[in-house]
């Protein structure tokens, strides 16, 4: 039986914002019903003990988050969260001292896709202040990322739109040194207990569109991660936001025999041997950084 370090679980794929490095999904807006979710917390106790609210969309724009949270620790799960941290002022109490909460990660670079930096103090002010006080009164994690960082993170424009961030967080954590010395792009650093920064060089979405590799390379779809869309479709990884690689449906079929379909056997051992089988896999640069 296959078991999952990340298995992520798509609440929603409609978002508050429109950034310029996520593409819009062609698919219907939809958010998922307490019915769906709970099917497939039955249906993935097998395979995995954290799920991930994260593929498209904003999950904090869910009105039931906070049922979400409920369910997730009634049938043993704990939960991270990915998020644009816009609406983090609006629900934190939703979220904020549920049992289930195991991480926050804000996708700081969401503000700059949008409006180019107007009220950014704002922005990231309400984060750091969620902040403080779900690691002043809860055991959760927080992972600030930035991933935002142009090829050679060199260009004026690009330490421009980061330092006033960075600044921000140096003052509220009394930081004796600059971030950008001590963050090397990919990994991330400890700025406090239970809070790490991330920055990381912007990844283009996988797409049909885009120019074929020679497929070779390998990736962890379907190894330690898999991901179910609004909808109960099951794709191999968080990147397959349209569900190209449509593996089955959580309504029609159970999760355990979607993960052992010849589709998904297929995807799993190509990569075994290097390969990348599907065609969106070949047009996916994100393989690359593993270098395995």
């Amino acid at each position: 039986m296959k078991k999952f370090k990340k298995f992520y679980i798509e609440i929603t794929n409609v978002c508050n914002l429109a950034c310029s490095f996520c593409p819009q999904t062609k698919r219907k807006p939809e958010f998922m019903k307490i019915e769906t979710f709970t099917k497939i917390l039955d249906q993935i106790k097998p395979h995995t003990d954290y799920i991930y609210f994260h593929v498209k969309g904003e999950p904090l724009l869910h009105p039931e988050i906070d049922r979400f949270l409920d369910l997730s620790y009634e049938k043993g799960f704990r939960v991270n969260i990915t998020t644009n941290g816009t609406l983090i002022n609006r629900v934190k109490d939703k979220v904020l001292k549920k049992p289930a909460l195991r991480q926050v990660n804000f996708s700081l670079h969401s503000f700059d896709g949008n409006d180019g930096g107007k009220n950014k103090e704002e922005y990231i002010n309400s984060i750091l202040a969620f902040v403080k006080e779900a690691t002043d009164n809860t055991d959760v994690f927080i992972s600030l990322r930035l991933w935002n960082l142009d090829k050679d993170n060199v260009t004026n424009l690009q330490r421009k739109r980061n330092r006033q961030l960075l600044e921000i967080i140096e003052r509220e954590f009394n930081l004796s040194y600059k971030i950008e010395e001590k963050v090397t792009p990919g990994s991330g650093t400890k700025i406090a207990d239970r809070i790490y920064l991330n920055q990381d060089h912007e990844f283009e979405w996988p797409d049909l569109k885009e120019k074929e590799d020679e497929g070779e390379g390998f990736c962890y779809g379907l190894r330690n991660q898999v991901a179910i869309l609004v909808d109960g479709t099951v794709v191999p990884c968080c990147l397959d936001g349209e569900g190209v690689i449509n593996l089955g449906n959580i309504n029609k079929t159970h999760f355990s025999k979607i993960v052992e379909s010849d589709r998904a056997n297929n995807l799993f051992n190509g990569f075994s041997r290097r390969e990348a089988v599907e065609e969106l896999c070949r047009k996916c640069g994100y393989r690359k950084k593993f270098g395995i």
